[in-house]
């Protein structure tokens, strides 16, 4: 599995989704669920995203914008009319109860309004820690502007899913997943030498096979050379290159891929700290709670207790 593949594993649209809202201006969206990440693609209209910072970013017909939670932020037709009459919505999915889009009542769902602005809404919930590396690499926003037939593509989708009751969640799901998917994927590549070295990583090929068999089984116990095999080149060119691409050493690559599948355990399951440490290559318990505690500040035992 690719690194990109295996960090949006712990992020899903899974019951998340707030759905295609037609909005009649004057109108104001507030965000407050404390989300991982939300993603709004401007399919109709336009607004201005105004983050909790203050910092604003005009959004058009066919712009996607993904937020870095879990600060607070609103998406709003006229943020320089803030202080007359507007109709305001409060998306507040995961404070309270799971919400979807009949719970939102106050917004049209899914129907045509004349001029209005049209958005297609998903925040996303978060089921494991691995999607953190993932956030910690974006900025707390980022704007993609989607191809023009991407769009009406995307709205006749969701107006097909809110319109019949059997299934829509799930599609609706799935065209969140996606179209995290997509845009994370245009930005990362836009992104070009500022992206981060796991995502670079796969576009090379000496990096890519030895990045993938990390992934795919870091409890095995990998050398420079055996890496270096994946790759069918030596064990000095395959240092050189996967150093220069990922921006760290290979061994220190997979101590650290380790230590966060290591969180991920302790924090979802109830296995023994001398398990985790044999499926993860260690010898013994004590070996990789040395490791930890160098890495992490805390003992395995401990982060458990604190997590």
């Amino acid at each position: 599995m690719d690194p990109l593949s295996q960090l949006l594993s712990g992020i899903r649209a899974e019951g998340s989704v707030v759905t295609h809202a037609v909005l009649t201006a004057p109108w104001t969206i507030r965000f407050t669920d404390g989300a991982p990440m939300t993603m709004i693609t401007v399919l109709r209209g336009g607004g201005t995203l105004v983050l909790a910072d203050g910092t604003r970013q005009c959004l058009a017909a066919d712009d996607t914008v993904i937020v870095r939670g879990p600060e607070p932020f609103h998406f709003t037709d006229r943020p320089e009319s803030l202080g007359v009459p507007h109709t305001e919505y409060e998306i507040a999915c995961f404070t309270e109860v799971d919400c979807t889009a009949a719970d939102l009542s106050g917004i049209n769902w899914g129907e045509d309004s004349g001029e209005a602005t049209a958005l297609l809404v998903g925040a996303y919930r978060a089921s494991s820690r691995r999607h953190e590396r993932l956030v910690r690499a974006l900025p707390p926003a980022l704007v993609i502007h989607e191809d023009a037939e991407i769009c009406p593509w995307m709205e006749a989708v969701a107006t097909e899913a809110v319109s019949h009751s059997a299934g829509s969640q799930a599609m609706m799901d799935r065209l969140l997943d996606w179209g995290l998917v997509c845009t994370l994927r245009s930005w990362f590549e836009q992104a070009g030498a500022d992206a981060p070295g796991w995502y670079r990583g796969v576009e090379d090929p000496l990096v890519a096979p030895a990045l993938e068999a990390i992934h795919a089984r870091p409890g095995l116990p990998w050398t420079v050379a055996t890496l270096a095999a994946q790759a069918g080149v030596s064990r000095a060119l395959f240092a050189k290159r996967f150093t220069a691409i990922m921006g760290t050493p290979p061994l220190a690559y997979l101590t650290e891929l380790r230590m966060e599948e290591a969180e991920e355990l302790l924090t979802a399951t109830d296995l023994t700290v001398a398990q985790i440490a044999r499926s993860l290559g260690y010898a013994d318990a004590f070996g990789f709670s040395a490791a930890f505690k160098r890495h992490r500040g805390l003992s395995p035992t401990g982060f458990r207790a604190a997590a």
